[in-house]
């Protein structure tokens, strides 16, 4: 049990402290992982910005993940997603309003740069938690087309189910939990308040 994301992120650094001497390059998936990878990347001497994945929800249950897009498109569709009633042209609908909110986002926390380029780098992927590991499936898939020096993934909380699933996508993975009893995320944080644009828009400015 994390008392809250700052916890966590402390946690996850002490971790990953071999890459101290690297200037790694951390990525958060927004909006949750935000503030865990702003410490983190100050922890490790390194740089922050976001990875932009969207994931795409089952319909008539908007919490329950079917898959994942990317900024660029790219989309990861589970293997259920059928037999929870998402057809093909559910799935494109759903694909295309996810992608304009990723467009949107892009706009809102980084208006006046580029994303910085994880091209031969190490690259550290974090979010607060795995419970499909949908989003991070594809926020990997993406990274990895851009030629990392190394690709880690590093999440406080996984389902031991999702963990299998992201092993093969990177170089290492760094998880402090991997719980039978998983059912959701915010279920290992004493405190899991929603973390809202303005605050991801304060982390990237600082």
């Amino acid at each position: 049990m994390f008392k809250d994301r700052d916890d966590a992120a402390h946690q996850l650094a002490d971790r990953l402290k071999a890459y101290n001497t690297q200037r790694p390059l951390v990525l958060a998936i927004p909006r949750g992982a935000v503030p865990i990878g702003k410490i983190v990347a100050r922890q490790l001497g390194g740089d922050f910005d976001v990875v932009l994945v969207r994931k795409l929800r089952a319909p008539f249950e908007p919490e329950v993940a079917i898959g994942s897009v990317t900024e660029n498109g790219w989309t990861y569709i589970a293997p259920y997603a059928a037999a929870v009633g998402a057809d093909q042209d559910y799935i494109a609908e759903e694909k295309q309003k996810q992608m304009t909110t990723i467009h949107s986002r892009r706009v809102q926390y980084t208006p006046i740069r580029a994303p910085i380029d994880p091209h031969g780098r190490v690259v550290i992927v974090v979010d607060d938690g795995l419970a499909t590991g949908a989003t991070m499936i594809s926020a990997l898939h993406s990274l990895r087309q851009r030629q990392p020096g190394k690709l880690v993934c590093a999440i406080p909380v996984a389902s031991p189910e999702a963990l299998e699933k992201i092993r093969p996508m990177a170089d290492e993975v760094v998880c402090l939990l991997a719980p039978e009893n998983f059912r959701a995320v915010g279920q290992f944080y004493r405190h899991f308040p929603q973390v809202d644009d303005e605050e991801v828009i304060a982390l990237l400015a600082t």
